[in-house]
């Protein structure tokens, strides 16, 4: 099992302090707008790589009313271990990680912990820019590999130098060789990491009886093919200089990649589909990679539903909630109301979010 059993916010977001105990189930957190319940997700967000399910910056996470940085603990069980984990961070400072006392990085977080989500921004997700989806994509690879964080930072810190170079008119090849070499080496890890993530949630899917629909998913360039290999990137990122040159930028590697969804019962591209459809696809997916997580793993990863009712019809929402039982996953869920989970009965706790004199009360409904 992976399950906060334990959770403290410290003026974290809109809460000057709230404090949940936890037994491991699914958990379903209601309350009137702006109580403070997609903060608590955005909190668990952060016990895994990454920047957390808002992309926010530290100091914006801090409660605007004091402004004295904030602080989560949390008492995670993974693998018939306790962690006592802390994050925090002071005047804006980059979020610091403690694990049993020590200190750690992300990368260690993620090898003891794995949160996938699924936000009301992610709706629009088929029919917005390729960016969303590289992103979306590239947060499910974190899921299967912490250390795919570095390979892309790597990339992009290489790729901004080498667009410097380009802006400013540099013709001379031995400056673009080295950066081009670190390129091509990173860049090759982002796409082979990021082929091996869609084939596990592919087989994920084939193998799964489910109510959501099935997306058959490919990643393509906006330039023609990605290159095959390191070896191939480097020489056509070298190839591409002088295109390059005319554009100012970058026009060849993993930062041009999309990923292209097409509903497989109806063989329609996810962009074409219905709202409702969209949203099916996207839970189909987030169930996926949970799946392959927990075969692969022993245990599916945290799962973070904010909204998840918006756009699933009530046959649906009882078929979501059977099936994050049946994985055994510790589901964070949001909602305004708890007859949004009377088909969970006792299988999960439901808590209700208010707020009193700047304290958050999180108690059983």
């Amino acid at each position: 099992m992976l399950a906060l059993t334990a959770l403290t916010l410290s003026y974290f977001r809109s809460h000057k302090r709230a404090e949940l105990k936890l037994d491991g189930r699914p958990v379903a957190l209601f309350g009137a707008n702006g109580a403070g319940k997609t903060n608590i997700l955005e909190a668990v967000s952060l016990f895994s790589p990454g920047r957390g399910l808002r992309r926010a910056g530290a100091a914006d996470m801090a409660r605007r009313a004091e402004d004295v940085g904030w602080k989560l603990t949390g008492q995670l069980q993974a693998a018939n271990q306790i962690y006592e984990i802390d994050i925090w961070s002071e005047g804006g400072a980059a979020r610091q990680i403690r694990i049993d006392g020590k200190a750690a990085n992300q990368i260690a977080l993620g090898k003891i912990s794995r949160v996938v989500w699924l936000i009301p921004a992610m709706d629009r997700l088929w029919i917005e820019a390729a960016e969303g989806r590289r992103r979306f994509l590239d947060r499910i690879v974190l899921s299967f590999d912490p250390s795919h964080a570095e390979a892309s930072l790597t990339y992009e810190k290489s790729m901004r130098e080498r667009n410097r170079l380009l802006k400013e008119q540099v013709r001379d090849p031995a400056w673009y060789r080295v950066l081009e070499g670190q390129m091509a080496e990173a860049g090759n890890r982002v796409h082979q990491a990021r082929m091996s993530a869609i084939e596990s949630l592919q087989v994920a899917q084939a193998d799964a009886e489910t109510a959501f629909p099935a997306a058959e998913l490919e990643l393509i360039q906006s330039e023609g093919s990605m290159p095959g290999s390191e070896d191939d990137l480097r020489e056509a990122l070298a190839e591409s200089r002088f295109r390059d040159l005319a554009a100012g930028r970058t026009l060849v590697g993993p930062h041009r990649s999309d990923l292209i969804g097409t509903y497989v019962a109806k063989g329609v591209a996810a962009k074409e589909c219905s709202t409702g459809e969209q949203k099916a696809l996207l839970v189909s997916l987030i169930l996926a990679n949970a799946r392959a997580l927990a075969q692969r793993d022993g245990a599916p990863p945290m799962l973070l539903l904010d909204e998840v009712a918006a756009h699933l019809d009530a046959d649906r929402c009882a078929a979501l909630y059977d099936e994050i039982c049946g994985l055994g996953a510790q589901a964070w869920m949001t909602g305004t109301g708890p007859e949004m989970f009377a088909a969970l009965g006792d299988r999960a706790q439901i808590l209700e979010v208010t707020e009193d004199g700047g304290l958050s009360q999180v108690r059983q409904a």
